[in-house]
């Protein structure tokens, strides 16, 4: 997949990984910025989503595209605990600790306030940070948000207790070796995320497997399937009084069970019904629409940014 460019676009500065503390642990991030041209507009902060050798890395196709089409505005980049370059104690993750980790990075290394860019089941992580930290939200982006019956309904304890206790054990192990293999890897994202397997490229493959060869990051892989992000959302998200964009795939699926009925322009009424300042927009595509369709999801949400900055 090419991404389009435009006449005049801005060199862009490498982007070297960069570190901060939280709470003992070393957290990564990148400062993504077109060099020998000012910076303009709102600074973006990204949450890439949680899966087996997913970490910031998710967002590189994104950002490429974002300032080679002529958009300025700095972009912050970071790996969550437990993913990619930060840190990775074993332990169960849930959205209030990435939530609480990301409230830090906004305090004491962006400093301003940003528009959140969230992707996939990640959402929760944005809810609460919102809750946590109102005043340097500017706007959301729900990139392929959660489906509505499961961000609004509550996961049972003992399930979620359950099942983490099964993959933090030698099972767990065993379950995500074979996970990162190439073979599963080009099996799941041919049938959960890309609308076309044309789209599951050498890049994306290689960059999950170079990830994914670290095992430290099982942990937030496993916290994310025992489900300990679930609960009934839907109160926090009629809450929020910032200014929210929608942007579902033509063909978004749902990967839990709850949400195989649902179609995409249900979702959108769902999550539009519900957001008291938000609107929505479907492009071509499935459940990795920055990835999969990045010159697509960069002109979708575009006017949207220009607009809250």
């Amino acid at each position: 997949m090419q991404s389009s460019t435009v006449n005049n676009s801005p060199e862009l500065t490498p982007s070297p990984t960069q570190f901060y503390t939280w709470q003992n642990y070393r957290c990564a991030y990148q400062l993504h910025q077109p060099i020998n041209s000012p910076t303009e507009g709102i600074p973006l902060l990204l949450i890439h989503p949680i899966g087996v050798g997913l970490s910031r890395q998710f967002w590189q196709r994104f950002c490429h595209e974002w300032h080679q089409t002529g958009h300025h505005n700095p972009i912050y980049n970071p790996d969550l605990l437990g993913c990619g370059e930060s840190d990775m104690p074993r332990q169960a993750y849930t959205p209030t600790i990435w939530a609480k980790q990301l409230q830090h990075f906004l305090q004491t290394v962006v400093q301003k306030p940003v528009i959140i860019v969230v992707q996939g089941g990640l959402l929760p992580v944005a809810i609460e940070l919102v809750q946590l930290q109102s005043n340097l939200i500017a706007g959301i982006v729900l990139s392929g948000p959660t489906s509505w019956d499961v961000i609004t309904k509550n996961a049972t304890k003992w399930r979620q207790n359950l099942l983490w206790a099964i993959f933090d054990s030698p099972v767990g192990n065993a379950f995500f070796r074979y996970a990162r293999t190439r073979k599963f890897l080009v099996s799941f994202s041919t049938e959960r995320l890309f609308a076309s397997s044309n789209s599951v490229d050498e890049e994306w493959l290689n960059t999950l497997m170079a990830d994914a060869s670290n095992m430290g990051g099982r942990y937030a892989v496993f916290s994310f399937l025992a489900r300990l992000w679930q609960q009934d959302y839907s109160s926090a998200i009629a809450s929020i009084k910032q200014p929210t964009l929608v942007v579902l795939g033509e063909t978004a699926s749902s990967i839990s069970k709850e949400g195989k009925k649902e179609t995409p322009d249900e979702r959108l009424a769902d999550y539009l019904a519900c957001l008291s300042h938000g609107r929505g927009v479907k492009i071509i595509g499935r459940n990795v629409l920055p990835y999969e369709s990045t010159a697509e999801f960069v002109a979708a949400i575009a006017p949207f940014i220009d607009e809250v900055s």
